[in-house]
This record gives C-alpha cells, structure tokens and sequence, in this order.
C-alpha cells in the first residue's frame, strides 16, 4: 500500500516532465526547420529541412510515448485503459510514419531506390 502511495506521489512529475520534454522538442525542431525554410527561400540555400523537422517531431513523439506508457501505471478503469491505448497506438503509428518518411527520403536523396516489396 505505501508502494501504490509512493507511485501516485512520484509518478505524475515525472509525466509532467517527459510532456514537457516532448513539447519542448518539437517545438525547437519546428523553430530551427523554420529558420532554416526561410533561409532556403531567401537566400537560395540548399538544407535538407525535411530530415531535420521530422527526426525532431519524431524525438518529441518518443518523450511523448514515454509519459503515455508511465500513466498505464496510474490507470484504475477499463475506459482510461482503452483510451490511454488508443493514445499510444496512434502515437507509435505517428512515429513510424515519420521513421518511414526518413528512410524513404535519405533513400531517394541518395540516389539509391527504395527497395520493392
């Protein structure tokens, strides 16, 4: 019982933490690929801003993930758990789309074709 207290006392910093963590990447991600667009459109330069924002958005999602998959210890009914998973499903999804985009991409850049299938 103390454990359970100790858990509940702990763990929502600790979420708090990682969501702010998340937010706060994605944000500095979206910040610098910005200030880098505009210096591709104004002053012709040549930075692959794509890889950048989505490596950052995914590395947000990971922290983001994080927290989700820490309050499944706080859950107490069913309905919270369905919701918390559908959550970290559409989270994971998220992120494989983005790690899929970076493969595709750094594939085609290279000059190299994505394998078949």
């Amino acid at each position: 019982m103390i454990f359970d207290q100790i858990i509940e006392t702990i763990l929502p910093p600790i979420i708090g933490f990682l969501e702010l963590l998340g937010i706060f990447v994605v944000t500095v991600s979206t910040v610098h690929a910005f200030w880098q667009y505009l210096g591709n459109t104004f002053f012709h330069r040549n930075y692959a801003l794509q890889f950048e924002l989505a490596e950052g958005l995914a590395e947000g999602l990971e922290f983001k993930m994080a927290a989700e998959i820490l309050k499944t210890v706080l859950v107490r009914e069913m309905s919270e758990l369905l919701i918390l998973g559908a959550v970290i499903i559409l989270r994971a999804l998220l992120s494989m789309l983005i790690h899929f985009e970076l493969k595709n991409n750094s594939h085609t850049q290279s000059g190299e074709q994505p394998a078949a299938k």
